[in-house]
């Protein structure tokens, strides 16, 4: 069983930062492409991040790119999101998800995911 716990989300004003943190438990973590979504009251769940098992590859929702970064700490299995440059239209809920595949932006290819930390940004 795999369990995948976020936090570090809250309220921030335009321009901050906040960094969210993804603790896996279970075996394996460092096997597997790990990904953050979000999903905005009354929106879709939205690609944000996605990072490969060993971390050498990463990619970026063009929304986040250049102010956005994911790492991973195999040895902590803890995914990270670095979030720099915060925006309003950034508010939402954060997921992170483990991937079934190396990695993907797709959010059926991840098959555990975590309940989610909530990040607000006031303008």
């Amino acid at each position: 069983q795999v369990q995948l716990v976020e936090s570090g989300g809250g309220l921030v004003q335009a321009g901050g930062s906040l960094r969210l943190s993804c603790a896996a438990s279970g075996r394996a973590f460092r096997s597997y492409g790990m990904g953050w979504f979000r999903q905005a009251p009354g929106k879709g769940r939205e690609f944000v991040a996605a990072i490969s098992w060993s971390g050498g590859t990463t990619y970026y929702a063009d929304s986040v790119k250049g102010r956005f970064t994911i790492s991973r700490d195999n040895a902590k299995n803890t995914v990270y999101l670095q979030m720099n440059s915060l925006k309003p239209e950034d508010t939402a809920d954060y997921y992170c998800a483990r991937s079934s595949t190396s990695w993907s932006t797709e959010p059926y290819e991840y098959d555990y995911w975590g309940q989610g930390t909530q990040v607000t940004v006031s303008s």
